[in-house]
């Protein structure tokens, strides 16, 4: 009988926590943040998700070296604009093309958050990025 009424709690309390998370996942028009300072989900502008992916300013030249090849090699991503004579090729800094790069690569791959991790050294951002003849696609 105990065994019962534990297996029957933990069943009632299993429960519980699925409807609480069902009806939690419903509310994606509102805004989040995780304590780790990622957005979950992105602010939105008439239905349509406005966010990007930029790297951190804090990550160390060969972390960006990687994400620039990683992200420039995938499918769908298109890495001319941050080539000499490119739309983002200015200002010629590492943070700035493997920003570029790892957006397009974010975009791609389907604006997940995950899409958006590189070890860590991503970060998603409400705010566009884009400047002057640098567009970059939301």
């Amino acid at each position: 009988m105990e065994g019962t009424r534990h297996a029957l709690a933990f069943f009632l309390l299993a429960l519980a926590l699925l409807f609480w998370f069902a009806d939690c996942s419903g509310h994606a028009e509102l805004s989040s943040t995780h304590s780790n300072g990622r957005v979950q989900e992105e602010r939105r502008n008439e239905g349509v998700v406005t966010s990007w992916c930029i790297a951190k300013p804090s990550t160390d030249d060969e972390s960006l070296n990687h994400n620039i090849d990683y992200s420039c090699r995938q499918k769908g991503v298109d890495c001319r604009p941050i080539q000499p004579g490119g739309s983002c090729f200015n200002p010629d800094s590492i943070i700035s093309h493997a920003s570029f790069a790892m957006n397009l690569f974010y975009k791609s791959a389907g604006k997940n958050y995950w899409n958006c991790h590189f070890n860590g050294t991503g970060l998603i951002v409400t705010q566009n990025p884009s400047w002057g003849t640098c567009k970059y696609p939301a």
